[in-house]
Order: C-alpha cells, then sequence, then structure tokens
C-alpha cells in the first residue's frame, strides 16, 4: 500500500491525525489493506503526506489501540491479522451480574468532573484537557468485591457525575445516549497494589484486565472504561458458533 492512498485535507476542520486514522480504516474495511500487509513507515507516510510523524503515530497508535494495527519491534506496522468475535449484545457490568443472578452494587471511590489526560483524549477522540466526567468504583455481585471499574466519559453526554447510581449505562440511556458497538480488549495481569488494596486480594494475585470504549451509532466514542477483574471470581465466557 502506497501513501498516497490515504488523501487528507489541511483545510478540513477535523484534524490531520483523525483524518489519516478515518483513511486508514476505509482501507482496512473495503480490503484494499489486507490482514498481514505492511504500512509504509511513519516517516515515508509523513513524507507523502507533507505532515509531521506526530501526526502519522498518533493515528497509528489510535488504530493500534483499537485493534486494527499491529507493531512488530524494528519490523513495522501491519494490518492486524485476527478473527473477529462480534459481541451479540453490549451490556454494563450490571446487567451483566443480574444475568448471572447475582445483584450488582458499587462503592463509588470518585465521582468528579476533571479534564481528559492524553490517554483518555486519545482513546475518546478528545482535545487536549476537554472537560469529562471520571468515575472509579468498586463493583460487587451479592456483596463481594469482583472489580475495581475506571469510567470516563465526555462531560457533554453526562455533565453531572452524581446522575449515575449503580449502572452507568442506565444513566447514559436517561439522557438518550445509548451506546450501539464497544471495541474490548482483555488480557491477564498481576493484581496491581492498589486495585489488590480495595478488592481484598494480595498484590499480584491473578486478575482479568479488561479496556473498552464504547461508541454511539454514529461512531463517537462515548465512554472509555479500564476494570481489573478478580481472577479467583470472574470468568469471561464468550459462545463461539460454527459457520
Amino acid at each position: 500500500m502506497k501513501a498516497a492512498a490515504f488523501k487528507l485535507d489541511p483545510e478540513a476542520p477535523t484534524p490531520l491525525y483523525l483524518q489519516l486514522k478515518a483513511a486508514i480504516e476505509e482501507q482496512i474495511q473495503s480490503g484494499r489493506l489486507t490482514p498481514g500487509e505492511a504500512l509504509p513507515s511513519e516517516r515515508a507516510l509523513a513524507e507523502a503526506l507533507g505532515v509531521s510523524r506526530l501526526t502519522v503515530r498518533r493515528a497509528l497508535d489510535e488504530l493500534v489501540a483499537g485493534g486494527l494495527l499491529v507493531r512488530r519491534q524494528g519490523s513495522g506496522t501491519y494490518v492486524a491479522r485476527r478473527v473477529e468475535q462480534p459481541l451479540s449484545v453490549l451490556t454494563g457490568f450490571s446487567q451483566d451480574m443480574r444475568a448471572r443472578g447475582m445483584e450488582p452494587g458499587s462503592r463509588w471511590l470518585k465521582r468528579e468532573k476533571g479534564t481528559a489526560t492524553p490517554l483518555e483524549a486519545l482513546a475518546l477522540s478528545l482535545p487536549p484537557g476537554a472537560p469529562v466526567v471520571r468515575l472509579v468504583r468498586v463493583r460487587t455481585a451479592d456483596g463481594t468485591p469482583m472489580a475495581v471499574e475506571r469510567a470516563v466519559v465526555p462531560a457533554r453526554f453526562l455533565p453531572e457525575p452524581q446522575s449515575v447510581g449503580d449502572s452507568l449505562y442506565a444513566a447514559l440511556r436517561r439522557r438518550g445516549h445509548v451506546p450501539s458497538r464497544a471495541l474490548q480488549r482483555l488480557r491477564a495481569v498481576a493484581l496491581p497494589e492498589r486495585e489488590a488494596s480495595v478488592l481484598g486480594q494480595p498484590p499480584g494475585a491473578p486478575a482479568l484486565y479488561i479496556e473498552r470504549v464504547s461508541y454511539l451509532e454514529d461512531g463517537t466514542p462515548l465512554e472509555f472504561t479500564r476494570s481489573h477483574y478478580r481472577g479467583d471470581r470472574y470468568d469471561f465466557v464468550a459462545e463461539l458458533r460454527g459457520q
């Protein structure tokens, strides 16, 4: 794939890195960029498109975070080889626990307004320092601590953090903001000391780290949530169907 395939408009109001991100996504979704195919180097892209390497890197970082691209040390950036398991139903913790026959609950650690960190701004496609609502809580099932959840929502979708009860998605739906899809990444980790202390677990205990960005129907990021689940009490189950 040649860098010339990506068309950017410096006069458009959309930031150049978002234009480049969208252009690469379109190439992947259309099949013009195929799984395993290498992208031009950051330097080649920057020179061909007349933008800074920082602009290129920011676009690629978002695509790597979303699982569309992968980086190989010393080799380059490639279209990810993966089998996608679509989310048949997008649910929050409360709905998930009730489906398991357990009563969900929360112990709030933080509900506040603030400004987006660089990581949060990148995940939610926000300008640096944009206003957000930050929600940190211990999620419980039948009174047992199950997870530490750190959710961030653009303030324009959720102006008042105190409006969130047990369910963040219920609070968003009351304001007319319904998530239609999500990108979720999971990996096994050792429980960090801070999370271990509130979950009543020893530091380094097995845990499941889940990172999710949910989107509105028009593709606007709605929520960025990072959670640590107790490995001894939580199973993530996916149903796989034959073709």
